[in-house]
C-alpha cells in the first residue's frame, strides 16, 4: 500500500546552518593579516563604488523608491547625498560596488565577489551607529565593519570551495545573500535562534539563475544582482529579529528542500540516482582563510578569469601595436573555468557582455596597451572595429595544468598565456601570467598599486583635501578601527 501521510516531526536545524550561526556568534581567532587585508578591502570596495557613479546606467538605479522620503537615522550611500532605509541602502551600495566588475574576487568550485556583502554590512552598521548615538549609547566602530567583512568573506568563500552552484544553473549571489543575512543579523544583535531562522529563510528563497551572465543573455543585471542579494539579506535578518519562525530542514527536507529541489541533477519525474544526490561540503572550518587569500582586482575592471590574459596582452602591446594588420592568429592558453564562463564568439551586445568575454578583454590591451571601464562602452566598441577583427583570429586552448592548479589550495592560480602569430611566419614569445597582481602571492607588489587605485577613485568624486583626509584615515589601521561608523561614512557624502 502506498504511503498516505507525512511524518510531521520537526527536525533540528540543518548542520550547515548551525555551523554558520556558531561561527558568527563565537569566532575570535582573526589574524593580523586578515585585519590588515580587510582594511585594504574596505578601501578598494568603496573606491570601486565611487568610480561607478560616473556611469548613468548605474546611477539610474539609486535613491529612494519614493522621491523625497526622509528616513530618521537613514543609512548613507557613499559618494551621494542619499539617506535611505537599510534595505534600500544595502541595494544601492551593493549596486555601485559591483557595477564595474572591479572589486575583489574568490575563485574555487564556485566564484564570486565577497566584498559585495559590504552593501548589507555598511548600511546596517551606519544606521545602527546613528541610532545608538541618538539613544545615548556607544556607536558601532569601523572594526565592527571589518570583522563583519571577514566573516562574510569566510562564509561565502568556504561554501564556494567545493560546492558548485553554477553547475546546476544557480548564480553565486545566493552566497552573498546567505553571508549578508548572517552578518546583518549579528550586527542587529541576533541570538542563535534568530540567526538560524534568518539563515533558513535565505536558503528557502527562490535563487537567481546564472543566465544573465552567459551568452546569449549576458546583461547589466549581473551588475546589480549582488546589491539585490545583499539587501535581501538585510530584509531577512530584520524579519527574523521580529520573531519569525525558521525553516529548520530547509536544506535537507526530502523532495521539498534545497538539496533535492535546486542542488541535485535530476529530472523531477525521475528518481534520483545516488551519484546525483548532492549536499554541501564544508572542507575546512570557518576562520579567516578567505580574507587572507582574497584576490584583488588591481589592474583591470574585468572578470577575474581574464585578468592574467589582459596583463599578458599589455606586455605584448609594444610588440604588436604597429603590426595589427599583419596578425594571422592569436592563441590564448587558459583554464577550464575561463572557457566555461567567458570564452565567446559572435556579436557582443552591451558593456556587460564585453566584460565577460575573454577574447574582447585580451584584444583591447593588445591594441591599446590598457583596459578600462570606458573600453566596454558601446561608443568605444563601435569606433574600433579592429577589436572584433582580432577576436575573430583568436584560438582558445586549455592547459590541464592551469586547470588543475586553479583549484589547488596552496596555489589558486588564475593562469593565462597569450601568443601572437604573424602572416610572415614570425611570432611573439608566449607570454604567460599565472598569478594576477591582486593575488596573495603578489601582495607586496600589489598593495601600493591598490592604494593608488583608491586615491584615483576618490578623486573622481571628492576635492583633493577630502581625498587626502579619507586616504590617511584608511591607511591608519588602529585609528580607522576605532572610528565610529557614522563618522566614517560621513566622510564619503556629498
Amino acid at each position: 500500500m502506498s504511503k498516505t501521510f507525512d511524518t510531521n516531526e520537526r527536525p533540528d536545524y540543518d548542520s550547515v546552518l548551525q555551523t554558520i550561526a556558531d561561527y558568527v556568534l563565537s569566532y575570535d581567532g582573526i589574524s593580523d593579516e586578515a585585519w590588515d587585508t580587510a582594511r585594504n578591502c574596505l578601501m578598494d570596495t568603496l573606491g570601486c563604488g565611487l568610480l561607478a557613479l560616473r556611469f548613468p546606467e548605474c546611477t539610474k538605479h539609486l535613491g529612494p523608491m519614493v522621491e523625497g522620503t526622509v528616513v530618521p537615522h537613514g543609512a548613507r550611500v557613499p559618494g551621494t547625498a542619499f539617506r535611505l532605509d537599510p534595505v534600500k541602502a544595502a541595494w544601492d551600495i551593493g549596486c555601485i560596488v559591483r557595477w564595474l566588475d572591479y572589486n575583489d574576487t574568490w575563485l574555487a568550485a564556485e566564484w564570486g565577489h565577497p566584498s559585495d556583502n559590504l552593501g548589507a554590512i555598511l548600511a546596517v552598521a551606519d544606521y545602527l551607529s546613528q541610532k545608538r548615538v541618538a539613544q545615548g549609547k556607544a556607536p558601532l566602530v569601523v572594526r565592527d565593519v571589518l570583522e563583519s567583512m571577514i566573516m562574510a568573506h569566510e562564509i561565502q568563500g568556504v561554501l564556494a570551495l567545493e560546492n558548485s552552484f553554477n553547475r546546476v544553473g544557480l548564480d553565486h549571489v545566493v552566497l552573498v545573500k546567505v553571508a549578508s543575512t548572517a552578518v546583518a543579523a549579528r550586527l542587529m544583535g541576533a541570538n542563535r535562534e534568530q540567526l538560524l531562522s534568518a539563515l533558513s529563510h535565505a536558503w528557502v528563497d527562490g535563487q537567481a539563475l546564472r543566465t544573465y551572465r552567459h551568452a546569449p543573455n549576458a546583461g547589466s543585471r549581473k551588475s546589480w544582482a549582488a546589491g539585490d542579494a545583499s539587501s535581501r539579506g538585510v530584509r531577512l535578518a530584520d524579519i527574523a529579529m521580529r520573531g519569525e519562525m525558521g525553516v529548520p530542514g530547509v536544506l535537507s527536507a526530502p523532495q521539498w528542500g534545497f538539496y533535492d529541489v535546486l542542488f541535485s541533477k535530476t529530472n523531477k519525474d525521475q528518481k534520483l540516482k545516488p551519484e546525483d544526490q548532492r549536499q554541501f561540503s564544508l572542507p575546512q572550518p570557518f576562520g579567516c582563510y578567505v580574507m587572507e587569500n582574497i584576490l584583488f582586482k588591481i589592474s583591470f575592471p574585468a572578470e577575474f578569469h581574464a585578468q592574467t590574459a589582459a596583463e599578458a596582452a599589455v606586455r605584448l602591446h609594444p610588440e604588436v601595436r604597429d603590426r595589427l594588420d599583419e596578425i594571422d592568429r592569436i592563441v590564448i592558453t587558459t583554464h577550464e573555468s575561463a572557457i566555461r564562463i567567458i570564452s565567446k564568439v559572435g556579436k557582443l551586445a552591451n558593456p556587460a557582455d564585453r566584460d565577460h568575454c575573454l577574447q574582447y578583454m585580451t584584444a583591447v590591451p593588445l591594441i591599446f596597451g590598457s583596459l578600462t571601464a570606458e573600453h566596454y562602452e558601446d561608443g568605444f566598441h563601435e569606433a574600433h572595429p579592429v577589436i572584433d577583427k582580432l577576436r575573430e583570429k583568436m584560438e582558445i586552448v586549455e592547459d590541464e595544468r592551469y586547470t588543475r592548479e586553479y583549484l589547488e589550495a596552496d596555489k589558486r592560480s588564475i593562469a593565462n598565456a597569450v601568443q601572437v602569430f604573424f602572416s610572415d611566419g614570425t611570432q611573439t614569445d608566449k607570454v604567460a601570467v599565472e598569478y594576477p597582481i591582486g593575488h596573495r602571492r603578489r601582495r607586496k607588489e600589489g598593495i601600493p598599486l591598490l592604494e593608488d587605485k583608491f586615491r584615483n577613485n576618490l578623486s573622481t568624486r571628492f576635492p583633493a583635501q577630502q581625498c587626502e583626509r579619507i586616504f590617511e584615515l584608511c591607511k591608519d589601521q588602529q585609528t580607522l578601527e576605532n572610528t565610529p561608523v557614522h563618522d566614517f561614512v560621513a566622510l564619503f557624502m556629498i
